[in-house]
């Protein structure tokens, strides 16, 4: 890992990520459940694959929080999306991934060939509706990330992804965030000094309530979303 990536890791988390209700039992689920899934335990800070390398595997997040990203000629990063327990990724529709994939907190996946993954869906259409819903999901979720970096302000761009990542773990007003400031500065197209100011402003208007930088309150949910309106 360059040095650059290592300056960007998160310091460990202050009390246990709060986990997202587990879906009921689906067939995709089912899939990453047979015996031919392989598990993998994927240190803080270590990537699961990088850009550019083969689409061989298909992953479920078993525990922990992944982080999806790309580095730009001019040596910056762009997040492109982060990863929480129950959901897919190396869906990709090519033969190569897209991104990098990087544990912003120690995590467990499971692996699947992509392959053994077409097979079984070619008999099954049940988890072809499956495997079509969690691509749906992928999507929506690049479409409303695109939504947050067109929004013109900071406190715009904070607001909105304070909200989509308490609708992920389910509504939650009182959460701890996986990701680091710079994490979320390159998620959200912004500097890491501005997104920490626009917190601090946050707190001070009372919009929020921030214990420590990882554990957020959301105290006037009513007007965030106000703001993104």
């Amino acid at each position: 890992m360059s040095a650059a990536l290592l300056a960007m890791t998160p310091e460990p988390l202050e009390r246990p990520l709060p986990t997202p209700e587990p879906e009921a039992m689906c067939p995709l689920n089912a899939a990453f459940a047979d015996s031919q899934a392989l598990r993998t335990t994927v240190d803080l800070g270590d990537d699961l694959f990088l850009a550019g390398a083969a689409a061989d595997y298909a992953y479920r997040v078993e525990a922990g929080v992944l982080m999806s990203y790309r580095l730009l000629r001019d040596g910056r990063r762009q997040v492109v999306d982060f990863h929480l327990p129950g959901e897919f990724l190396g869906l990709e529709a090519g033969v190569d991934y897209t991104t990098a994939v990087q544990a912003i907190t120690p995590a467990v996946v499971a692996g699947m060939r992509r392959r053994r993954l077409s097979a079984l869906a070619a008999t099954d259409v049940r988890l072809t509706g499956a495997l079509w819903a969690a691509s749906v999901r992928v999507c929506q979720r690049s479409q409303d990330h695109a939504a947050i970096l067109a929004r013109q302000s900071a406190t715009e761009r904070v607001a909105a992804f304070l909200l989509a990542y308490a609708r992920r773990v389910g509504s939650l007003d009182d959460m701890i965030l996986p990701m680091s400031r710079q994490d979320m500065a390159d998620f959200l197209g912004l500097a890491i000094h501005t997104v920490s100011r626009t917190l601090t402003q946050m707190e001070g208007s009372g919009l929020i309530s921030a214990r420590s930088s990882r554990h957020v309150r959301l105290v006037r949910r009513d007007r965030l979303e106000a703001l993104c309106s």
